[in-house]
């Protein structure tokens, strides 16, 4: 038995996590609502009469029901809508109201030209109520202008199950209890509400009432346990100005996205998951499905139970529409943002890397299932990679791309200058400057391939692709030598550079262990003694086991979140071939340093590396469950999180000097994670200009798999 897959055998049964009930989750999904051409986007309000959706946008009154719509334009303008008792739809203007049935209409309420109407409620069928922003009058006949709130700004009403009325004003929050009017701020409401109010909403079988101030969402409750949330709690933002209550929990919008409050909080903002920002109202069709109306139209969110491995076939269909180029995976790029059917591929510095990381995703797929596409796609891959070293010329220097020499191409827009060369045939061109993150992708996911998938032919075309590579960086002196002669400005593993210039402080501890990582690979699939005598070279005369202790810097220092794959690749093959190697303890110590600083940032790859070769659980809940949460849109939407409340800033700025918090955002609810990618960074991606190929989730989820961490 192979080393590799003996060490697993050993390593599975002993911190196996717990088995879940079900391996059913929940995915949460967005769909955009199509509207009728008549009805505009500014939706305005939401509502459910018997068997069909109301939607009142500035235009119309339109009808969803058995996926059909029906209805027509207005003559006037709209601003709000309700219900009565009948379920007949009754609209406002800026001063008007008005019936959709033309024989229910009641008379213009006394307005003066400063009025404007914010909100109407049916108490009864012989009671309405208005709020405009000057204060709350009423209909039963005739209009009264009730003279408590005369001149306040009426945001919501509501009524609870007792029969008691609450309106919610910028002077206060008023209640009617048995005829009587009182302002609950008064007697009741905390000083720091400023007596402000935006949305009311009762809940418990209407026993209850929820209101928003300025900082929080509270409830009172008539059993008297009532509660308020506020950012300390984990509220995102406020103020909150739209309150709908589920059986599950509470839905809140506010003028910068949407929010569910359930056993855990979460916040949809960015297009990703809204038309717009601005949530005028919500609708809750069913326990997993909510409709969210925004000024630019309808969103639907949607729970939907999968399994991860469903989740995995969805983007491996991904990667296959649009992720593919010449065998190459990476993102790929969308003429018009956002829409995936203008897709099209282009060439990237670091293709060499993002395809071995795919390559190790579908080695572990392969392994954790036998799915022989898995397999062909993993022979596929291997052979992208195989290309790479081909189509430079230069023996053991894969390059960090290639195209055919028909092929358009695009100039690197990196600091340091890549240039494209022919291959020595003729018919392809490639990419120069090949950097470090090229050789530890590669010198990770082949021996992955020649373990778990490789025939024997491929696995002697593996030996031989390592030796030439590990050769060509021993034979010129721990350089890797581009195209000119003269080294990479990122391929250096020498002595002189990594201990003696300040220039490599950085890289001094990760360089060594690359290094020490990439001998020990070739040696255990060469057995020839040139590596271990450099590999004992640099631990006796140059002290490279000792700088595996600080492979990752940080601290006081700037973080850089794209050296986590050049950090975590490397113990791999390190820990797996260095059995009985004295200086093995020293490589776990500095890996279990490395784990415990980006702990936090809770990237379940680096939990899952650390638990399969330090044989402990590193976190595999946080992992798990960020891979369910992990979103299924691929678009790289800007998504922005600087002005939230719940998340607590970081008085240092990243390492490109932008705002960060102190702990990870969320995963659904900022930029599509990459394993370069600092997820604490507020603000985050490219409008829309990119879809990322997944294969990040791919890695975490099957190689946590493979190694029995989750179903």
């Amino acid at each position: 038995m192979p080393l590799l897959l003996a060490f697993l055998v050993t390593l599975i049964p002993a911190f196996r996590l717990a088995a879940q009930p079900s391996a059913t989750y929940y995915q949460d999904l967005k769909t955009d609502i199509t509207l009728p051409a008549d009805a505009g986007k500014n939706t305005l309000k939401l509502l459910q009469s018997k068997d069909q959706r109301i939607c009142i946008t500035s235009t119309g009154i339109f009808r969803f029901k058995s996926g059909k719509w029906s209805g027509q334009k207005q003559p006037i303008e709209l601003t709000n809508a309700s219900l009565d008792g009948d379920g007949n739809v009754w609209m406002t203007t800026v001063q008007g109201i008005y019936s959709e049935k033309k024989e229910s209409q009641i008379t213009q309420p006394p307005l003066s030209p400063t009025d404007t109407i914010l909100t109407l409620f049916w108490e009864t069928p012989k009671q309405l109520w208005i709020g405009t922003n000057n204060g709350l009058i009423g209909w039963n006949g005739q209009w009264t202008l009730l003279p408590q709130l005369k001149e306040s700004r009426v945001n919501s009403i509501a009524k609870d199950a007792q029969g008691q009325l609450y309106v919610a004003t910028n002077r206060g929050l008023w209640r009617r209890t048995n005829r009587r009017w009182f302002n609950l701020d008064e007697s009741l409401m905390a000083v720091g509400n400023k007596e402000m109010y935006f949305s009311l909403a009762n809940c418990n079988n209407e026993h209850d009432m929820i209101y928003s101030s300025p900082w929080s969402v509270g409830c009172i409750a008539n059993n008297g346990n009532h509660w308020v949330l506020r950012a300390t709690d984990g509220l995102p933002y406020g103020p909150v100005t739209v309150l709908t209550p589920s059986a599950n929990g509470l839905w809140m919008g506010t003028q910068k996205g949407l929010i569910r409050k359930d056993s855990r909080w979460q916040y949809y903002h960015g297009k990703r998951w809204l038309p717009d920002n601005h949530v005028n109202d919500i609708l809750v069709i069913d326990s997993l499905t909510v409709w969210i109306a925004t000024p630019k139209g309808i969103a639907q969110i949607q729970q939907q139970a999968m399994t991860l491995e469903e989740k995995a076939k969805r983007i491996e269909q991904k990667i296959t529409l649009r992720h593919n180029r010449r065998g190459l995976i990476n993102h790929s790029h969308l003429k018009v943002a956002g829409d995936i059917s203008t897709s099209y591929l282009n060439n990237e510095d670091n293709d060499g890397l993002w395809t071995a990381c795919y390559l190790g995703a579908e080695c572990f797929h392969f392994a954790s299932t036998g799915d022989t596409s898995a397999k062909n796609r993993a022979i596929r891959t291997f052979e992208a990679l195989e290309h790479l070293e081909k189509v430079s010329g230069i023996s053991g220097y894969p390059a960090r791309s290639y195209a055919l020499a028909t092929d358009p191409i695009t100039q690197s827009r990196s600091p340091h200058p890549k240039l494209w060369h022919p291959s020595p045939d003729g018919q392809w061109q490639w990419l120069d400057d090949t950097s470090s993150d090229e050789i530890t992708g590669h010198l990770y996911s082949l021996p992955l391939f020649y373990e778990l998938v490789a025939d024997e032919g491929q696995k002697e075309r593996v030996r031989h692709l390592i030796k030439r590579i590990v050769d060509h960086i021993v034979d010129h002196n721990y350089y890797l030598i581009d195209f000119d002669g003269k080294p990479t400005r990122w391929g250096i593993w020498h002595p002189d550079s990594l201990n003696h210039s300040p220039n490599w402080m950085y890289e001094r501890g990760l360089n060594s262990l690359q290094i020490l990582s990439f001998l020990k690979t070739a040696y255990h699939f060469t057995n020839d003694a040139k590596y271990e005598k450099h590999y004992q070279y640099l631990l006796t005369q140059h002290g490279y086991a000792q700088n595996t202790l600080q492979a990752k810097v940080f601290g006081p220092f700037e973080t850089s979140h794209s050296d986590d794959i050049l950090n975590f690749f490397p113990y791999y093959g390190l820990l797996n071939y260095t059995h009985g190697d004295p200086n093995r303890e020293l490589y776990l110590k500095s890996l279990d340093r490395s784990w415990k600083i980006v702990r936090s940032d809770h990237m379940p790859v680096w939990n899952v590396i650390a638990s399969s070769l330090l044989r402990k659980n590193c976190d595999l809940d946080i992992a798990l469950h960020e891979i369910q949460q992990f979103p299924l849109d691929l678009i790289n939407w800007r998504m922005e999180n600087s002005h939230r409340w719940d998340l607590p800033k970081d008085p240092l700025v990243s390492r490109f000097r932008r705002l960060q918090s102190t702990k990870p955002i969320p995963t659904p609810e900022s930029g599509i994670s990459r394993w370069n990618t600092n997820p604490k960074e507020f603000d985050s991606g490219d409008g829309g200009q990119t879809e990322d190929s997944g294969s990040y989730f791919l890695f975490a989820y099957w190689m946590g798999r493979y190694y029995g961490f989750w179903k």
